[in-house]
């Protein structure tokens, strides 16, 4: 059995990626487990077919129908880093389909998600696959809703104050 990390030994993890240990980090660290699932499921991220630039855009447009200022913060940085033009970057934000094609279909497809709470027809299946978006990469952006949902409900109740690095 693995053993698990300590929440010192995350937090280091986090600050080697980052440069920094986000606040939204820090807040989640209250809770060990929460902290592991967080970190873990993102760490796992890495693996998944969407790219890191369909990632930022499909978790800038999960936080955006969350309502999180924090992570559309944090992903606008992120997709900037990642190459997103700002034209796609301010259209996600304002719930507009980016006009990339390819972030068009996964934000399209988180949206569809979001919307229908998962219960997608046969049809919106059939559609999703048409636009380039197979069932692994659904099961992906499903993970990626899961853990922008921890950081948006975790940034609602604590107000968490957004970092410096983070600010345009």
């Amino acid at each position: 059995m693995a053993q698990v990390a300590s929440v010192d030994q995350v937090l280091e993890q986090v600050k080697q990626k980052f440069g920094f240990v986000p606040n939204v980090v820090t807040e989640i660290a209250k809770s060990p487990a929460a902290l592991q699932v967080y970190v873990g499921g993102s760490k796992a991220m890495g693996s998944a077919t969407l790219s890191p630039q369909e990632q930022q855009a499909v978790q800038l447009a999960i936080s955006t129908t969350n309502k999180c200022g924090y992570c559309q913060a944090a992903h606008s940085m992120g997709g900037k880093v990642a190459g997103i033009a700002p034209a796609d970057l301010d259209a996600i934000q304002a719930g507009k389909p980016p006009q990339d094609g390819r972030l068009k279909a996964v934000v399209g497809a988180v949206r569809l998600l979001q919307e229908k709470q998962g219960f997608l027809s046969d049809e919106d299946v059939k559609s999703l696959e048409g636009q380039g978006v197979d069932r692994v990469q659904l099961y992906e952006l499903i993970a990626l809703i899961g853990l922008k949902t921890i950081t948006n409900y975790v940034n609602h109740i604590a107000h968490t104050e957004l970092d410096a690095q983070l600010r345009p």
